[in-house]
């Protein structure tokens, strides 16, 4: 799977993740964010979980 016209959220992923660290993945409908933190957590063999915050939270 590509990716394109991403590169900084695949960077701030990859260094998230180098630095065991937590991310807040926020921005407009349909830039693939949800499917970048899928790839990448498929192609680590990690878990992934998904919050969405909607107005009646």
């Amino acid at each position: 799977t590509q990716i394109l016209g991403q590169e900084k959220l695949i960077e701030r992923l990859l260094i998230a993740l180098l630095a065991d660290g937590h991310m807040l993945v926020e921005g407009a409908p349909g830039l693939a964010k949800t499917k970048a933190i899928k790839e990448l957590a498929e192609g680590i063999e990690a878990q992934f979980h998904r919050i969405q915050f909607t107005p009646d939270l």
